[in-house]
């Protein structure tokens, strides 16, 4: 009888953990949807917010702008993180997202180069510092807060739940870029059909911002070992004792997203812009390679469980180094090429996606980790993510194609070894 009594309990506790990572889990979602869609349609955006007599090179300022949103992420990841350290997680979680979404929406809606001039670049450049700086803290304090909420052992669960989502972020972006090419085809697409997918991201916003209102604050003074920092002079003095650790997360997270996004936005773009394959096949692609990425978050998180969280870690990062001279197959034009490519690399990039969060953050303490994460998050994806993508293009134009596996392989070794100085250093809250 007891347990029979205790059981809608039990169902009613576990639906309440639920509801605060899917919460948490949507704001990944909006902010890689807004960042994928901005990388997959730069070869579309580019000519359209600036001079397009040479579409390659309107298509490298538009990664231009991309890159320059990246840098206002460290930024982002200091203030905001600050605030989350000093006085709470939630009301950070709930601005981020409405600062993303106000963002892409006047993405969406401003007129063109034919329209306002130079104008029209400076505005888009102002939305994507505005991206920047809201996002610099949203993935990695998301990840964070997750696991604060989160029973010990299970950080892996919480890690593959929130790459799920993220990758949901990702596949939708690919998903809505693909239907949309496919229903007004390539010259609307080219027009005006590159807005309906910035649309859907800042609809998409208004539902998560409703969503995350009722968020339970993980940070707190009942909390062991989760009271807030006194004051920031406190929290900068936990970053300071703590430096290697700041240092390992920059290189884990630079690596993790130059593998990324050369493969969700740099062989996207090169595809199109430079080896002229069709856009709704592209598209087309890139949504198997999120379906692909949907299905292994979720198995990584649960072999991370299974077996050492920190060990699994290391042991994917270095399938990473031979994964990514996988790139130089697609040396010219032919979609059979691209998609062997895209998807081959995908199976190790998702392993290398879904870890990486929950292994850098778990290498600082609560009272400093939004701050911390938030910086090193934002220094190691302004670095080696947003440059990724243009760098790859710029690479390919000029024959030079295998700098970019060779420096990505290198930023995977430095990686392994700063994590594994710094968790000898600082040891481990996560996956022990």
């Amino acid at each position: 009888m007891a347990s029979t009594s205790t059981e809608p309990h039990r169902q009613t506790r576990s639906l309440a953990a639920r509801r605060p990572l899917v919460a948490l889990g949507l704001g990944g979602t909006l902010e890689w949807y807004d960042w994928q869609i901005f990388g997959l349609l730069s070869a579309f955006v580019g000519p359209q917010f600036f001079p397009n007599h040479d579409p390659v090179a309107a298509t490298l300022s538009a990664l231009a702008v991309f890159a320059v949103g990246f840098l206002f992420r460290p930024l982002g990841g200091v203030v905001l993180g600050l605030v989350a350290d000093r006085f709470g997680r939630r009301r950070v979680m709930l601005g981020s997202v409405a600062a993303m979404a106000l963002a892409t929406l006047v993405i969406a809606a401003v007129p063109g180069y034919a329209s306002l001039g130079v104008w029209s670049g400076v505005i888009l450049l102002l939305c994507r510092v505005v991206q920047g700086i809201s996002t610099g803290v949203e993935g990695p304090l998301a990840t964070a807060y997750a696991v604060e909420l989160t029973a010990k052992g299970r950080e892996g669960r919480a890690a593959g739940i929130m790459s799920l989502f993220v990758n949901l972020g990702i596949l939708g972006a690919s998903l809505i870029s693909f239907l949309t090419s496919a229903v007004v085809g390539s010259a609307a697409m080219q027009s005006w059909g590159w807005r309906v997918p910035m649309a859907f991201g800042a609809v998409l916003g208004i539902v998560i911002v409703y969503m995350r209102r009722q968020l339970p604050e993980s940070l707190h003074p009942s909390a062991a070992g989760q009271r807030p920092a006194e004051s920031s002079r406190e929290v900068w003095r936990g970053i300071g004792k703590h430096w290697l650790a700041l240092l390992a997360m920059i290189f884990v997270v630079g690596a993790a997203q130059a593998y990324n996004y050369a493969w969700n936005v740099g062989l996207p773009t090169l595809a199109r812009s430079t080896y002229k394959e069709n856009a709704t096949s592209v598209f087309a692609i890139t949504t198997l390679l999120g379906v692909v990425l949907v299905v292994g978050s979720l198995l990584t998180g649960a072999l991370a469980d299974r077996r050492k969280l920190s060990r699994t870690f290391v042991a994917t990062r270095l399938l990473a180094v031979p994964a990514v001279f996988l790139m130089l197959l697609y040396a010219g034009p032919g979609l059979g090429g691209f998609s062997a490519v895209l998807l081959g690399g995908g199976l190790v990039l998702v392993l290398n996606m879904t870890l990486y969060n929950v292994v850098s953050t778990s290498l600082l303490p609560a009272p400093c980790r939004a701050t911390g994460v938030g910086l090193g998050y934002g220094i190691g994806v302004a670095l080696f993510g947003g440059t990724a993508s243009y760098l790859l293009v710029w690479l390919g134009r000029y024959g030079s194609a295998w700098m970019f596996p060779a420096y990505t392989a290198a930023l995977c070794l430095i990686s392994v070894a700063l994590y594994l100085a710094a968790r000898r250093r600082t040891g481990i809250y996560a996956g022990e």
